[in-house]
């Protein structure tokens, strides 16, 4: 019998999972490691949550325009349906589509490059380097920033991995993303493995890679999950 490669090499990303044995093709979750395995998500396709992209390799959510050329992991859509759900409950609401969170160090790298790419795709970005004004009270302005946007993205990176075991502003940030279905983890140029080690409740919501994808797929199926 196949054995689990989770203790081992984890299963937070797609590839992960993808590449296990034991898991390949369907994430179990921690209750892998027994006999517990998750609902099948198999009736998704009659439901509206998820469609075959006939290639064996991938699905297409529900929310995929048309003519898409997109390929995301089931992994990547059973993460990203509650967080598509929560969007949909919000339509009517006049918010900003995304709130990105990142560490100060990566505001004008990875941060910068990902709120460019989504603004291209017409994607409405809080970004505190555009966002907070001179004499603004930055907390202030944030708490207003995440009231007020539909989803959270969290960049997660080494700079960030760095930062939050220092208690400030994106520890902060993180902490009322985590309180609801509205978080979407981005992890580039670490590891989910890495993630957990400092932060175990972020390490468990899954999201997208940049390990799976260059920065432009993570901010196009950012730009697709929110359309409305």
């Amino acid at each position: 019998m196949a054995r689990c490669t989770a203790p081992v090499y984890g299963h937070r990303t797609a590839s992960g999972r993808e590449d296990c044995p034991a898991c390949g093709g369907g994430y179990r979750g921690y209750s892998s490691y027994g006999s517990y395995s998750s609902p099948s998500y198999s009736s998704w396709g009659s439901s509206g949550g998820v469609r075959s992209s006939g290639a064996g390799t991938g699905s297409t959510p529900r929310w995929s325009r048309a003519g898409s050329s997109l390929v995301y992991t089931p992994a990547e859509v059973r993460a990203l349906t509650p967080i598509r759900e929560s969007v949909e409950k919000r339509a009517t609401l006049d918010l900003r589509d995304v709130f990105l969170c990142h560490a100060w160090d990566d505001r004008q790298g990875p941060a910068k490059e990902l709120h460019d790419l989504l603004e291209s795709l017409g994607v409405k970005v809080w970004f505190s380097e555009k966002d907070v004004g001179l004499g603004v009270p930055l907390l202030r302005a944030i708490d207003k920033g995440l009231a007020n946007s539909r989803i959270g993205i969290v960049l997660v990176t080494p700079a960030l991995l760095r930062r939050l075991p220092t208690e400030g502003i994106a520890d902060k940030e993180l902490s009322a993303l985590l309180a609801g279905e509205r978080l979407v983890p981005v992890v580039h140029g670490t590891t989910y493995e890495a993630l957990r080690e400092v932060s175990p409740l972020l390490a468990s919501r899954s999201g997208l890679s940049t390990a799976e994808g260059p920065m432009a797929d993570v901010a196009a199926k950012l730009a697709e999950l929110v359309a409305l």
